[in-house]
């Protein structure tokens, strides 16, 4: 048990470290996509990305998308019974949902460019799945009621906005069919899933792993620039709509990640171990 606090601690402190975040910014420049049948590099870095994910290999299992909407659904809804005798199974959940985005939405098929690869997507995805391994070890998720300010309850409807993901994907048109809450793609995705994650953590901060909370936050909050970039920019007219369905994955990413930066007073953090 010490040795599980002094590793926490450890991973707390370099988590925070100036160059922890640059690393991740650096990564965005030096890790290309493969493509077993090649690529113009770099001109086509951004085409192969794009393949990788448009045609990215869960998207044709759609007998899929319901399990994955229904599980996270009856974990919170243990979390709010059971509180923390189900810390542990929601964790190991969460590890293996990145381990599903890492290969499962970052790989595809494609006739132009063979098998592709979005090296960066994996990489991210299966760092945040770590901190989600451990977290499974660790166990410093407090899920017990206490009272926060009501304005915390802000994340609430946007996590529900991420988790529905109202959006015809034939016309990339909103589509507010509640079926979808239980059948559509969102489940497993990291855009869609990400902001509720978080968003849950969120609302139990400080009693949250925190070097968990941040990590996944800061790689929420550098898939959500892209997304900006795209939906916004380079493709407002077809995607404007897919853009405001990621508004959640910005705005919970940013919170969560200066929620995770704040040092907690000495006496929050004795009463916290008092409530443990």
């Amino acid at each position: 048990m010490d040795n599980h606090k002094l590793q926490q601690s450890n991973a707390e402190r370099i988590t925070r470290k100036w160059w922890f975040f640059l690393s991740f910014v650096f990564l965005q420049f030096v890790v290309p996509p493969y493509a077993s049948k090649g690529y113009k590099f770099p001109e086509e870095w951004g085409n192969a990305i794009d393949y990788a994910l448009s045609y990215a290999f869960i998207y044709s299992r759609s007998e899929l998308f319901p399990v994955f909407k229904i599980i996270p659904i009856l974990l919170i809804v243990l979390i709010i019974v059971l509180r923390n005798r189900v810390t542990r199974l929601f964790n190991i959940y969460v590890a293996f949902s990145y381990v599903l985005f890492a290969f499962g939405q970052s790989i595809a098929v494609t006739e132009k460019y063979g098998v592709v690869i979005c090296t960066l997507g994996v990489i991210m995805f299966l760092v945040v799945a770590c901190f989600w391994a451990w977290e499974a070890i660790a166990l410093q998720n407090n899920f017990s009621p206490s009272k926060i300010p009501l304005w915390r309850y802000w994340v609430v409807p946007l996590m529900f906005v991420a988790f529905w993901y109202p959006l015809d994907f034939k016309t990339m048109k909103p589509d507010f069919n509640l079926h979808g809450l239980f059948t559509n793609v969102a489940g497993v995705t990291f855009c869609m899933m990400t902001p509720v994650y978080v968003g849950l953590l969120s609302l139990y901060w400080p009693k949250v792993n925190i070097s968990t909370l941040r990590v996944t936050s800061l790689v929420g909050l550098i898939i959500a620039f892209y997304n900006v970039v795209l939906n916004f920019f380079l493709n407002p007219n077809l995607l404007w709509w897919n853009g405001v369905l990621h508004i959640p994955l910005l705005s919970i990413s940013f919170y969560g990640l200066v929620s995770s930066l704040k040092k907690q007073t000495r006496r929050t953090q004795i009463n916290e171990r008092i409530k443990r």
